[in-house]
C-alpha cells in the first residue's frame, strides 16, 4: 500500500535508504513527521544541513568535528603524551563517556579487513606514526616495511636512534593505547600498529580484555577466560577497614 501523496512517498523513500530502516518503519516515520508542528520538522532539516555543511574531520586525531583542531586536540588540559587509538569517532565517544581518559586521539577509520578489501593504506596508521615522529614518511613507509627504522636512522644520530632534535613527536607522545574491538580484524590491527611504532621511542599498549562486570563465569566462552587470566591483576581491598 502506498500513500496517496506523492511528497510522503518520496519521504518514504528517503528515510528507507537509511541503515536498518525498512519500508515499513520509513512509513511509520512519515506518518509521524507529518503529526509534527512545522517548527520541529525545520529543526530537524537544519540539524541535517549543518551535517553536511559545517562538520569536518580534525587534521590532527581525525575526529568528526565543528572545528580543526578539534576541542580535545586544542585543550590545554588533555595529556599529549598519550594517545588513545580508535577504529571511529563513535569508539572515541564511548570513551569520554568514562570520565577516566585524560589523553587525546587518533582514529583509524576502521580496521585491516583483507576480506573486505581493507589493508593498512586504506587506514591512518602511518598519519599516527608521524604524530610520534614527524620523520616518518607516508610514502617510504608504503613501499618499504623497514621505513620507521630509516626513519630514525635518518634523523642523524647511530644505531637507528634519531637525534634529539629530530625527534621532537617522540619526547611529546610516551604511549600509545591500543583501544580497537577484540576480534580478529582488531588483532591484526593491533599487531601492525605495535610493528610499525616498534622502533619508536614509545610504550604500545592495549586495552584490557576479559570478563564483564556482573557477569558469570559458567556461560562465558574460552578465549573471553583465556583473556581474563592473561590479564589478571592483584586484588583491590575496596571498602575495607
Amino acid at each position: 500500500m502506498q500513500f496517496t501523496s506523492e511528497s510522503v512517498e518520496a519521504l518514504v523513500e528517503q528515510f528507507s535508504k537509511l541503515p536498518t530502516i525498512g519500508t515499513k518503519t520509513a512509513r511509520r516515520l512519515a506518518n509521524y513527521v507529518l503529526k509534527m508542528p512545522r517548527e520541529e520538522v525545520e529543526a530537524i532539516s537544519d540539524a541535517l544541513m549543518a551535517v553536511k555543511e559545517r562538520v569536518q574531520r580534525c587534521s590532527t586525531c581525525f575526529v568528526v568535528a565543528d572545528e580543526d583542531p578539534c576541542p580535545i586536540c586544542r585543550s590545554e588540559k588533555r595529556d599529549h603524551s598519550t594517545i588513545c587509538v580508535v577504529e571511529e569517532s563513535s569508539d572515541l565517544l564511548a570513551i569520554e563517556r568514562t570520565g577516566e581518559y585524560r589523553g587525546v586521539y587518533h582514529v583509524l577509520g576502521g580496521v585491516i579487513s583483507p576480506l573486505d578489501g581493507v589493508g593498512p593504506d586504506d587506514l591512518r596508521v602511518h598519519e599516527l606514526a608521524s604524530r610520534i615522529d614527524p620523520s616518518f614518511s607516508d610514502t617510504a613507509a608504503e613501499d618499504d616495511p623497514n621505513a620507521a627504522s630509516e626513519a630514525k636512522a635518518s634523523a642523524g644520530s647511530p644505531n637507528g636512534v634519531a637525534s634529539e632534535e629530530a625527534t621532537e613527536g617522540d619526547a611529546q607522545v610516551d604511549e600509545v593505547i591500543l583501544a580497537v574491538n577484540p576480534n580478529v580484524e582488531g588483532d591484526t590491527t593491533a599487531y601492525y600498529i605495535s610493528q610499525l611504532l616498534e622502533p619508536f621511542d614509545v610504550q604500545v599498549t592495549r586495552i584490557a580484555r576479559g570478563l564483564p562486570i556482573g557477569g558469570d563465569l559458567e556461560y562465558a566462552d574460552e578465549a573471553t577466560l583465556s583473556r581474563a587470566l592473561e590479564g589478571r591483576g592483584g586484588v583491590e581491598d575496596e571498602g575495607s577497614t
